[in-house]
C-alpha cells in the first residue's frame, strides 16, 4: 500500500505548534527556536502578522492529518529591474521521517509556481553556509549562488 498523498495548503493557526516543532527539529533551529509548550506568544504574533499580509504566504505540507513540511513565501515588490517582483522562500523544513523522499522538491516546485502566478521575475532564498547538502539541493532546482548575503543581528547578541 502506498503512503497517503501530501496536500500543500495555507497554514492555519492550529498548525502553529507543528510548524514550530519542524523549525526546531534541525541543528540550527534547535538553537534558535523554542518549541516548549505553551509556545512563546511571539510565534502567535508572527503568525497573525504573516497571515494578515497579502504579500506573505505560510504553507504546510500535510499527510494523513500530520504536518510534515512547511515554508514561508514572501512576495517582494521592488524598483530595481524595472519594478520587478521577487519571491523569497524561507523557513523550509521537512519532517525527519519524510526527508530524502521528494517532499522538499515538491514544496519548492509548488512555491516557484505560486511565484510565477504572482508575476515574480525571480525567486530567491538565503541558506546558511554550514548546509552543503541544502546548497546541492537548491542547485539541483536551478538556483545559483549569484550573490553574497549578509545579515546584521539586531537583538543585542
Amino acid at each position: 500500500m502506498s503512503a497517503p498523498e501530501v496536500t500543500i495548503r495555507r497554514a492555519e493557526s492550529g498548525d502553529l505548534g507543528a510548524i514550530v516543532d519542524l523549525l526546531a527539529d534541525d541543528p540550527l533551529g534547535a538553537g534558535r527556536e523554542t518549541a516548549v509548550r505553551p509556545l512563546d506568544r511571539a510565534y502567535a504574533d508572527a503568525f497573525q502578522a504573516i497571515d494578515a499580509d497579502p504579500h506573505q504566504l505560510l504553507v504546510v505540507a500535510e499527510r494523513a492529518g500530520h504536518i510534515v513540511g512547511c515554508l514561508q513565501l514572501s512576495f517582494i515588490p521592488g524598483l530595481t529591474r524595472r519594478g520587478m517582483w521577487r519571491g523569497q522562500i524561507e523557513g523550509v523544513r521537512v519532517a525527519t521521517d519524510e526527508r530524502n523522499g521528494g517532499l522538499g522538491r515538491r514544496l519548492f516546485e509548488w512555491a516557484i509556481q505560486r511565484c510565477r502566478e504572482r508575476g515574480c521575475g525571480l525567486v530567491q532564498l538565503t541558506t546558511d553556509k554550514t548546509r552543503p547538502d541544502a546548497h546541492r539541493f537548491y542547485e539541483s532546482l536551478g538556483f545559483a549562488a549569484s550573490h553574497e548575503g549578509m545579515k546584521l543581528p539586531l537583538d543585542g547578541d
